[in-house]
C-alpha cells in the first residue's frame, strides 16, 4: 500500500476531493473520509441545537402472543449498493413497507455488494469511491444503532438522494432526521485512520460473496434468494414481488 502523507492545508484537501471519482480502489478512502466528514465535527453543536424530527414512516413492532413468543424470527436480508437506483426502488417499494408491518417477526440485515481484490484495501465498489463511502456510512449506522427503525430509516433517507451520497448536507440532514449521534457516526468513519469503516465494508462484501449474491438489490428470506431488483425489473421473485407477497411468506415461516 502506498505511503500516506498528512493533509497539511486546505489546498491539499481540495486536491484529494477532486480525484477521479471513477477510481475503483478504496486505497484513498481514508483521505475521502477526512475531506468529506472532518469539517462536520465543528458543526455538531448546530445539529443538536435543533429538534429531532421523524419524517420517515414508522416501524410497528407487533406484540407477541403466547404462541408467537416461542417463534423464531425469520432471517430477512437485503443486499444493496448505496448508489444503485435498483436499490432505491427495492428499499422504497418492498423492504421498508414490509418492515413497517412485520419488523417484530424478522431478523433483518443490510449487506453490501462489491468486489474483493488482492491489492490496496481489498475492496472495490461498482460506482466508485463515493459509493464505498456511502456503504461505510450506512454500515456504521447499523453498527452503532442495531435497531432497524433507526439504521434502515437513515439508509432510506440517504438512498432517496443516492446521486448525492456522501454530500455533507445530505448526511447531516439524514442523521438529524433519524436521531443519530453524528459524533459517533463521524468517529466510526475516521477511527484508526479509516480502517474500522473499511473493515465493516470488507466483511459485508465478503458476506454477500459467500451468499453468491451479485445483484443490487437482492432480497433473501430465510437465507434463500426471494427476489431480485436488477436493470429496472423484478426478477426471480417466486411467489410475487409485492409487499403483501413477502409479508405472506414471512408470516408462513414465522408461524
Amino acid at each position: 500500500m502506498n505511503e500516506k502523507t498528512p493533509l497539511r492545508d486546505a489546498e491539499a484537501a481540495q486536491d484529494v476531493r477532486q480525484e477521479d471519482a471513477d477510481v475503483r480502489s478504496v486505497h484513498r478512502l481514508r483521505w475521502h473520509v477526512r475531506a468529506t466528514f472532518g469539517v462536520l465535527a465543528i458543526l455538531m453543536c448546530l445539529l443538536y441545537a435543533l429538534p429531532v424530527t421523524m419524517r420517515e414512516p414508522q416501524f410497528h413492532t407487533q406484540h407477541a402472543t403466547n404462541t408467537a413468543s416461542t417463534s423464531k424470527k425469520v432471517p430477512l436480508e437485503a443486499h444493496i449498493m448505496s448508489k444503485c437506483p435498483d436499490a432505491k426502488v427495492c428499499l422504497e417499494s418492498l423492504v421498508v413497507p414490509t418492515m413497517q408491518q412485520v419488523s417484530g417477526k424478522v431478523d433483518f440485515k443490510l449487506s453490501y455488494i462489491g468486489r474483493v481484490t488482492e491489492h490496496d484495501d481489498g475492496i472495490e465498489c461498482m460506482h466508485g469511491q463515493t459509493e464505498c463511502l456511502g456503504n461505510i456510512l450506512e454500515l456504521c449506522a447499523a453498527s452503532l444503532y442495531p435497531d432497524p427503525k433507526i439504521y434502515l430509516g437513515f439508509t432510506m433517507c440517504l438512498t432517496r438522494e443516492f446521486e448525492d451520497i456522501p454530500r455533507k448536507e445530505l448526511v447531516m440532514d439524514c442523521a438529524l432526521e433519524h436521531g443519530l449521534d453524528f459524533g459517533k457516526l463521524n468517529h466510526c468513519m475516521s477511527e484508526d485512520d479509516g480502517e474500522t469503516g473499511i473493515k465493516l465494508l470488507r466483511d459485508s462484501v465478503e458476506r454477500s460473496r459467500n451468499a453468491n449474491v451479485t445483484k443490487s438489490c437482492t432480497v433473501r428470506l430465510d437465507n434463500e434468494i426471494r427476489c431480485i431488483r436488477d436493470g429496472g425489473q423484478w426478477k426471480d421473485c417466486e411467489g410475487g414481488s409485492a409487499v403483501k407477497d413477502l409479508i405472506r411468506d414471512i408470516n408462513n415461516l414465522y408461524e
